[in-house]
């Protein structure tokens, strides 16, 4: 009787463990870049991004085309912004430093959904001094609900002072790659290491 209770749990343990590797082992893909992702996208990473078409820093109509022409790390702010901006925009540009030390190029984007305020030479600034890489973009109040709908972000300006009003909006980072289009993003309490990681990552399976 021992040995039967012992074969038993024996089954039942490898049952177990079976049964977990199945629930836990990477899916069967073709997604190259199923080892880079840390997270689920409700109806794919295809849901997210697209074409826009916004003003540079030197009033100049760009589209995405134009824009990322290598892996690129875009994020949706104002300059006008106290506090979660700057905080966001500097991490998103210290990974950049960190990749380039790793031997990759990767380009920051800044996009303003503050039109109000962000004219060309605002933001173009704004985004030069928080890095020498980085591109400021803006553009008409369209042109930038357009591009914030592509990539399902939010923002709406609160009421109060018509001059010095704040404009509430989403904090994710989207990395976007030239032939892939968006494939991956970031919340605000990843580090300049873990975002340039997961980068790096999806730069090696290109």
């Amino acid at each position: 009787m021992t040995r039967l209770y012992a074969l038993l749990a024996a089954l039942f343990i490898a049952a177990l463990a079976g049964g977990t590797w199945f629930l836990t082992r990477p899916g069967d893909s073709d997604d190259k870049f199923a080892q880079c992702r840390s997270s689920q996208i409700a109806g794919g990473a295809g849901a997210i991004g697209g074409p826009f078409e916004l003003l540079n820093a030197k009033g100049e109509t760009v589209t995405d085309k134009d824009v990322i022409t290598e892996p690129s790390l875009l994020y949706f702010g104002y300059t006008f912004c106290p506090d979660v901006c700057p905080l966001d925009v500097s991490r998103n540009a210290e990974a950049i430093d960190v990749l380039a030390e790793r031997g990759y190029s990767v380009t920051p984007v800044f996009i303003s959904i503050d039109p109000e305020r962000d004219t060309p030479e605002v933001v173009g600034d704004f985004a030069y001094n928080m890095h020498e890489k980085m591109i400021g973009l803006t553009g008409s109040p369209e042109q930038i609900k357009a591009a914030s709908q592509a990539y399902k972000t939010y923002y709406k300006k609160q009421d109060g002072d018509e001059e010095y009003y704040l404009v509430d909006h989403s904090t994710f980072a989207y990395l976007v790659l030239p032939a892939e289009g968006f494939v991956e993003f970031f919340r605000r309490d990843d580090t300049p290491e873990q975002v340039a990681d997961k980068i790096g990552c999806f730069i090696d399976n290109m």
